[in-house]
């Protein structure tokens, strides 16, 4: 019964914590600027509100959709003879892929957003990492709604996890790697005089 949920529920909070992170990296470069009135909106707890209010969004849908129409096990007696597919059946059609709409308008959102931001200065570039990483995000999970609606059983659930994986290893290395490449192979550039010569430039 649980088992969409508890998947579709962390990967909100993670698409709502990018979406937060890609919104503050729009905003630190705006309160650079001499008489912004962007600087009120600089802290945690902008990032903190969308990230409250975007899964708080996802976890009503969920309560609902659990309410009304739950998933249940369900055995699949036509598909492969002389077998008994048990298998989920996620109960509302329209429950699940809200579920799964959500998380990717929050991808696509981030995507976006961070797409227009990512000719920020290089003190700012951590905009074209997040697009790159949402890239591969979407990427994946697109790929992956053909195969998991060819699929049945236990392959069904392989398929999801593949998805869940490999999105979550693409956001990883896009997010992290260049900044684990500096740390490990250029020290030298990890100073704030390195930074703010960056930002002057």
């Amino acid at each position: 019964m649980l088992q969409q949920v508890t998947f579709g529920i962390p990967f909100t909070i993670s698409a709502s914590s990018i979406l937060a992170k890609t919104i503050m990296v729009f905003i630190a470069f705006k309160a650079t600027r001499p008489g912004s009135s962007c600087r009120k909106w600089v802290g945690v707890k902008l990032p903190n509100t969308v990230m409250l209010f975007c899964s708080s969004i996802q976890v009503m849908n969920c309560i609902l959709w659990l309410s009304i129409s739950p998933p249940f096990p369900e055995y699949d007696m036509d598909s492969y003879p002389g077998k008994i597919i048990i298998q989920c059946n996620e109960g509302s059609v329209i429950g699940f892929y809200s579920m799964l709409g959500y998380m990717g308008f929050l991808a696509a959102v981030s995507f976006v957003l961070a797409f227009m931001v990512r000719t920020l200065p290089d003190s700012f570039n951590e905009a074209k990492y997040i697009t790159f990483s949402m890239l591969v995000f979407c990427s994946v999970w697109i790929a992956m709604i053909p195969a998991y609606l060819s699929t049945r059983g236990k392959y069904m659930v392989a398929v999801e996890i593949f998805a869940i994986l490999t999105s979550s290893a693409g956001i990883l290395l896009c997010m992290f790697s260049p900044k684990l490449y500096i740390l490990l192979f250029k020290p030298e550039l990890n100073t704030k005089k390195t930074m703010l010569g960056k930002r002057m430039l």
